[in-house]
């Protein structure tokens, strides 16, 4: 794996110029490093950039089983700190694409600043079974509910999408007064050992490695589906692979074959989730018999979505233009690649 550079988010009214010129400035800071990996042949460089978290295993397990490099195709993997600078990336042109667990609200907020720009290919759903997302307390801790973690210091994930989320499920749950503390993912498990914060709202792997190691358990999984789409069961979006529209447009054979080997990957993991764990360990914090531990979130290929998932990832859309995040609605159906 290669490394490369980010930037800093987007919200209700900062210009593209802005967004742009915040990113200069921290270029330096949101890239994790990471051994180079070009698997390929000819033609263009597809640099994809995805952050150390389970829902990325269909790209792990793509790039590791050779598929890319059987179509013919030079992927640059990319390791970032966080979604949003995987996001920036593609905004500036230092990235092509985003794996899955790339936060979709993240992927929104560069369209809103660049209309046309980012095509999403495949998402990642989780809900209380397929889990991705959870809320994570000490393993002595006595809460039952979020309601329980009323004026505790709550950590999250970095980047708008996070927090936002942390925010929303805490407040529809009861647990007023609480704060929430921006932090890297990899943190979580930690800070709560040491006393830093109370219980974090997280992504897997983490609630499995502080469960393993008996740091930490998980309140309630699935909190996205529960407290934002209403039903424990529904698909949350939360996460997307994605290419920009400027690829498409400029290496539509390529692209077209980097989606076909993506979906390979989508389909091994679906067929073989047993043999594809072995790939978090290479990616994520997890490795070796940890790996088997690790709950999956499901994927839907663009081709896949049915109009029951569109609504439901419209309606997570809609949560963050009624926060005021995002300066205008936006139509998850204009960014949905459409083959």
């Amino acid at each position: 794996m290669t490394t490369t550079r980010p930037l800093s988010s987007r919200l209700a009214s900062p210009s593209r110029r802005h967004l742009l010129q915040a990113g200069a400035s921290t270029a330096a800071l949101g890239l994790l490093g990471a051994p180079a990996i070009v698997r390929a042949q000819s033609g263009p460089k597809i640099r994809v950039g995805y952050w150390p978290i389970a829902a990325g295993l269909p790209f792990y397990s793509a790039v590791e089983l050779g598929y890319f490099k059987e179509a013919g195709l030079n992927v640059e993997v990319l390791k970032f700190a966080g979604a949003q600078q995987i996001m920036e990336a593609m905004l500036s042109d230092r990235c092509d694409g985003s794996a899955n667990g790339t936060g979709s609200a993240n992927i929104a907020i560069g369209e809103i600043a660049a209309p046309g720009t980012f095509k999403i290919f495949c998402s990642n759903p989780s809900n209380a079974k397929h889990v991705l997302d959870e809320v994570i307390v000490p393993a002595a801790s006595t809460a039952k509910t979020i309601a329980d973690l009323k004026g505790k210091r709550i950590g999250s994930g970095p980047g708008i999408q996070n927090v936002t989320l942390a925010k929303t499920v805490l407040e529809r749950g009861g647990a007023t007064g609480a704060t929430v503390v921006e932090l890297p993912i990899g943190q979580h498990v930690a800070a709560i050992a040491a006393g830093q914060i109370d219980g974090a709202y997280t992504l897997e792997p983490t609630g499995t490695i502080g469960r393993l190691n008996g740091t930490t358990r998980t309140l309630e999984a699935g909190v996205i589906a529960r407290y934002v789409l209403g039903d424990p069961m529904a698909p949350w979006f939360g996460g997307s692979a994605s290419l920009t529209a400027a690829f498409i447009k400029k290496h539509p054979e390529e692209a077209r074959k980097y989606i076909a080997a993506y979906g390979k990957g989508v389909a091994f993991v679906r067929s073989k989730s047993t043999e594809a764990r072995q790939f978090l360990k290479n990616y994520t914090p997890i490795e070796g018999a940890l790996t088997a531990e690790v709950p999956l979130a499901a994927y839907t290929m663009y081709n896949e979505f049915t109009p029951s998932d569109v609504a439901y990832f419209q309606k997570f859309f809609d949560l963050f233009s009624e926060k005021g995040i995002f300066s205008s609605r936006l139509m998850v159906d204009t960014m949905l690649f459409k083959g």
